[in-house]
């Protein structure tokens, strides 16, 4: 069982959405719009949120990167509209997964448990304390990263991509295969979210932006031959 909150300006979608959940042994705690989302997510731990985009006084965007200021919570966004910049900016945000409206609620029912499926696994995988390259740390259990001793901000997805290219450190990963084990379902778009992930991430890393190596024609790997973990 997870707890979820639910948020969209529409009351019905919430009905529905709340009634499947909850067949699925779900606790839900519903929000009308992003304000009240911020307000509830900051007060209470929840293992997931999903979160209409277009809403009023706080679009879903705005609510995600308020939320993720301070808690790290899968996000599933849910939009009317499909075009793929809203998908793009959402991933880039770091968010879990991009429904559109109409959705089947069986299909949403899918995709939350892959979702939380994969926190649980990304969870359990944490069993170093900590993965040292020359100054960068990441700190696994703590799922911070830092640079020369000072901290770095990272989305989840970030982290998560930035996570598994040093699991398999010195191997070439295609595009495919980091879509794949990252968002771990057929992503319904191009490969260009993972270039976008990747430049934002290279972006952060300072001086180590180098160790995340483009393999021509495959994708990217990150590449260390000095590492203590």
């Amino acid at each position: 069982m997870a707890k979820i909150l639910i948020v969209d300006d529409e009351e019905k979608i919430r009905e529905v959405i709340r009634e499947y959940a909850e067949f699925n042994h779900h606790e839900v705690r519903e929000a009308a719009d992003g304000m009240e989302a911020v307000n509830i997510a900051l007060k209470e731990d929840f293992d997931l949120i999903i979160l209409d985009i277009m809403m009023p006084r706080l679009d879903g965007f705005t609510a995600c990167k308020e939320i993720r200021r301070e808690k790290d919570v899968p996000v599933i966004m849910l939009s009317a509209r499909g075009e793929e910049y809203d998908k793009l900016f959402g991933f880039e945000l770091g968010i879990d997964d991009y429904v559109v409206k109409p959705f089947s609620p069986k299909e949403l029912m899918a995709r939350i448990s892959a979702v939380l499926a994969r926190r649980k696994r990304s969870l359990e995988n944490m069993d170093a304390l900590e993965f040292r390259s020359g100054g960068l740390v990441v700190h696994t259990a703590s799922r911070t990263v830092t640079l020369d001793g000072e901290r770095i901000d990272l989305t989840l997805k970030e982290y998560e991509l930035l996570s598994y290219l040093i699991r398999n450190r010195n191997i070439a990963m295609s595009r495919d295969k980091l879509l794949q084990d990252i968002w771990g379902y057929d992503y319904f778009g191009d490969d260009r979210t993972i270039d976008t992930h990747i430049k934002n991430l290279r972006g952060r890393l300072g001086l180590y932006r180098d160790k995340i190596i483009t393999v021509r024609g495959i994708g990217y790997k990150f590449e260390d031959g000095e590492d203590r973990s």
